[in-house]
């Protein structure tokens, strides 16, 4: 009995021993794991988030993007006042690539989308399923230095399905780049001067005109600070897959900060005839300069034409006078019927978005709405009032109303 009973003493102590052993073991095992977890985590909120399409891609120099970015040794003064910007910049959202990746990304720069004042446009992969469009920059001169701060500085802190999105850039000495989405229907302006307006119908140019609207809104409505584009025409809206326009090129872009709702001018930004009256003063300008330039686009849209035709007989020529006119002689449906719009379905589409336009492009920026009204305007969310003159500066005796609530005062309240 004493054996047996030694025997069993024996056999717990062994079978104790054993699971205290396995205790430990698992319990320093947990350690460890957290031990790499917190590791983990603690590096993953000093790098920008990507796409898992873009991991794979970009894990193999990760390194090279930290959030600190180091100032080469004996650089230029102007690059490391870039480089300054982007150890700043670089806490936002974009990714920064390398030279080797981008010659990767774009196959060694082979398919050429397009070119600008600033450079080429090339078409890349970051996956087989997600592609990108490249701007290679020309140089560094103040012009494009101002353009690559605009754009990551701007872009690169927004994300809207009516905005261009910026997935990246590039920054070294031999090479400066921005990284944007691809969008495979070319530009709006393609659409509308070419032989394809004809077979877009109104409908699908209004659905248009409300997205342009719509990102617009939220670039002076939304953002954390208000975004003013300054070039809001038909070659920076871009066309997605199923024709969703996407505003792009924010190349003259400014951030209003904090209380700061006017932006100095010390040179004419925008480009002619979609640009605001108040851009050509070279005094502080706000916002309402957008909501002008997209009234001629909408005018644009409407007559499927150029704001201005010279081949035009000479009260057709300019397109928001004419339809001024036409207005005011209750004769819109006759014009409506020049530019090939005569099914009731759509001449009333037309005639809401021409009424929009004539508000948008009021001479006072302070008679034009919000861009959040214009899109309520377009979606038939809220009744149009007949516009006031528009062209003061053209006819300054002419008597004027202001649209209720479109004021200065009355923007801050409904922002």
């Amino acid at each position: 009995m004493n054996s047996n009973m030694k025997w069993a003493l024996t056999e717990c102590l062994v079978v104790g021993t054993v699971m205290i052993i396995a205790i430990i073991t698992i319990a320093y095992s947990i350690l460890q794991c957290l031990k790499k977890v917190g590791t983990m985590m603690s590096a993953y909120t000093q790098i920008p988030t990507v796409d898992k399409d873009n991991k794979a891609l970009i894990s193999d120099t990760s390194d090279n993007r930290e959030m600190a970015l180091a100032i080469p040794p004996n650089s230029e003064v102007k690059f490391a006042t870039m480089e300054r910007f982007l150890n700043c910049i670089n806490k936002e959202k974009p990714i920064r690539f390398s030279p080797e990746e981008l010659e990767r990304i774009t196959k060694n720069y082979t398919t050429i989308l397009g070119f600008g004042a600033y450079g080429l446009v090339y078409k890349g992969e970051l996956s087989s399923e997600e592609k990108v469009a490249v701007k290679v920059l020309n140089s560094l001169d103040l012009g494009t230095e101002e353009q690559f701060k605009a754009e990551v500085s701007t872009i690169g802190r927004t994300y809207h399905i009516n905005l261009v999105r910026l997935y990246g850039f590039c920054f070294t000495h031999n090479r400066r780049a921005l990284v944007y989405e691809y969008v495979p229907n070319g530009s709006l302006n393609n659409l509308l001067f070419s032989n394809l307006n004809k077979k877009v119908e109104l409908g699908k140019l209004l659905e248009i005109a409300i997205g342009i609207a719509k990102g617009i809104a939220y670039l002076h409505e939304e953002c954390q600070h208000r975004i003013i584009h300054y070039d809001i025409k038909p070659e920076n809206i871009l066309l997605g897959l199923k024709f969703e326009p996407k505003v792009a090129d924010f190349g003259l872009a400014k951030l209003c900060t904090g209380e700061r709702s006017h932006v100095n001018m010390s040179d004419f930004r925008g480009t002619r005839g979609y640009a605001a009256p108040e851009l050509w003063k070279l005094c502080p300008v706000n916002h309402k300069c957008d909501v002008y330039s997209f009234g001629i686009v909408l005018f644009e849209i409407v007559g499927r034409r150029r704001h201005f035709d010279s081949g035009c007989s000479e009260s057709q020529q300019w397109l928001p006078k004419w339809t001024w006119d036409m207005f005011e002689n209750n004769e819109l449906p006759v014009m409506l019927s020049l530019c090939g719009i005569e099914e009731e379905k759509d001449t009333e589409k037309a005639q809401r978005m021409l009424m929009a336009a004539l508000w948008c492009v009021q001479y006072l920026p302070t008679d034009r709405p919000l861009m959040s009204n214009v899109v309520k305007m377009l979606e038939g969310d809220i009744e149009i009032p007949p516009p006031p003159f528009p062209f003061q500066n053209l006819v300054s005796s002419k008597p004027y109303l202001t649209l209720q609530g479109t004021n200065e005062d009355s923007d801050a309240s409904s922002s």
